[in-house]
């Protein structure tokens, strides 16, 4: 008998149709799981290599500054969000004694909660954001580089740097299908306080099983646009960005 799930199991990276074993999945089915289940594991709980990233960053005539948060490690990481949202007090003296000129846009990049994906397609990312970015004649601060960060860190950096917009590449949840996916976020007018109801997302940024750089990139522009003409972001800011931008 054709089963019509095995058919929609080439459109999709979900676990449909895996069969059985009697009362239970086929040994095939099982060892994917659990390999998928320990890969996204080790992206949670690897550390990032900061140090050897922000070379890479320099090597593309970027400035990098690697700044910290209060986290000592991973476990605390996750079970104290609050201190991955805001700089360690050296990290922000370092920034306050920056140069104070304004900037369009302040970018961030951070692990998250996989340092898979930041390994896998963190550079390439930054890479085709910054080429967009220059092109549109944007201003931008230095690439600032945190482990272990929460997302609402880009408002304190974004607020120190004097940037009308932060914009943080981190690295997302995995999950069982996924888990080296990145996602960005942009914040007009950063600050501390800003709730996640003021950010847009970009998601699934991991080709090619999800959105390829250029068009993340190309995204990206695009919110960015329309934050600064209209002054706002998050849910009053909509994504009615033309298809033929994204080809």
């Amino acid at each position: 008998m054709n089963d019509p799930w095995h058919t929609l199991r080439q459109f999709t990276q979900a676990r449909i149709a895996q069969g059985r074993a009697g009362c239970s999945l086929p040994t095939s089915a099982l060892l994917d799981f659990q390999l998928a289940h320990a890969a996204a594991r080790d992206a949670v709980h690897q550390p990032w290599a900061i140090d050897c990233f922000a070379k890479a960053v320099e090597m593309l005539g970027l400035e990098a500054l690697i700044l910290a948060t209060p986290i000592t490690s991973r476990v605390q990481y996750l079970l104290r969000p609050d201190l991955g949202r805001c700089l360690d007090e050296a990290s922000r003296q370092r920034l306050k004694s920056r140069t104070a000129e304004a900037i369009d846009v302040a970018l961030i990049i951070s692990n998250g909660l996989s340092s898979t994906a930041v390994d896998s397609h963190g550079l390439a990312l930054l890479e085709a954001i910054v080429d967009t970015y220059q092109r549109s004649g944007l201003r931008l601060g230095p690439v600032c580089l945190t482990s272990d960060s929460r997302v609402a860190l880009s408002d304190e950096i974004g607020a120190l740097l004097n940037a009308r917009l932060a914009v943080i590449i981190v690295g997302e949840r995995p999950g069982l299908s996924a888990a080296d996916s990145l996602g960005i976020y942009l914040t007009y007018a950063p600050r501390i306080g800003n709730t996640d109801a003021e950010r847009n997302c970009i998601s699934n940024i991991r080709p090619p099983d999800g959105l390829p750089y250029q068009a993340a990139a190309a995204k990206l522009a695009y919110l960015t646009h329309e934050a600064l003409q209209r002054g706002f972001s998050g849910v009053r800011l909509k994504d009615d960005m033309p298809k033929q931008l994204l080809d």
